[in-house]
């Protein structure tokens, strides 16, 4: 469906253009696109690289059972059903990590890994306990300290201050997570 919904725009998109006299302007877009999407993607992919090697050498170096360690209270507070020494937790805290440092697309296997662990601790595997809900809801605000992704696409773009949307970021995101856990642990059955 998704296919063809997209077929339609493209086509309307190219007769709006015929009709309006700016096929040069289409077929400029069309070759430039493909340019910007590679440069596009080389900035994108160089900043993930760096950062998920840099997660995995704090791995590798035991920063992550500290990062694991300190954010303890956190976790007992919005987990209290689950062992604040699990894989679970390590892995709700490394994705918490990646997140705050604006590693999204790093997070995301974390987070998978995360949710895998809390499955096996489900007592019906059909339905989402409380602590999947939580956890689902808190990576999808994802709490921003340092927004990495926005920042290389904001230099990528030509920036002067890549990094001038930080108190605005803090307050939505903070601020979406706040909201996130609140209406989980309130609406969500356990």
């Amino acid at each position: 469906m998704l296919n063809k919904i997209w077929v339609g725009l493209m086509l309307t998109a190219l007769a709006g253009s015929f009709l309006a006299g700016e096929t040069a302007a289409v077929t400029e877009a069309l070759l430039n696109g493909g340019k910007n999407t590679l440069t596009f993607m080389l900035t994108l992919g160089g900043s993930m690289c760096l950062w998920s090697g840099l997660l995995r050498v704090a791995d590798k170096a035991g920063f992550t059972r500290l990062f694991a360690r300190l954010t303890t209270p956190l976790m007992r507070r919005l987990f209290p059903d689950l062992p604040s020494e699990g894989e679970a937790c390590r892995a709700m805290s490394m994705n918490m990590a990646a997140n705050v440092l604006g590693l999204g697309n790093a997070a995301t296997p974390l987070g998978l890994q995360a949710m895998k662990h809390l499955r096996a601790a489900a007592p019906d595997a059909t339905h989402a306990t409380r602590n999947m809900m939580v956890f689902a809801v808190l990576n999808t605000a994802s709490v921003q300290l340092i927004p990495t992704t926005v920042a290389a696409l904001r230099a990528e773009a030509g920036s002067a201050n890549p990094f001038a949307v930080l108190p605005a970021v803090w307050i939505t995101s903070l601020g979406a997570a706040v909201v996130a856990v609140t209406v989980a642990r309130v609406f969500g059955k356990e």
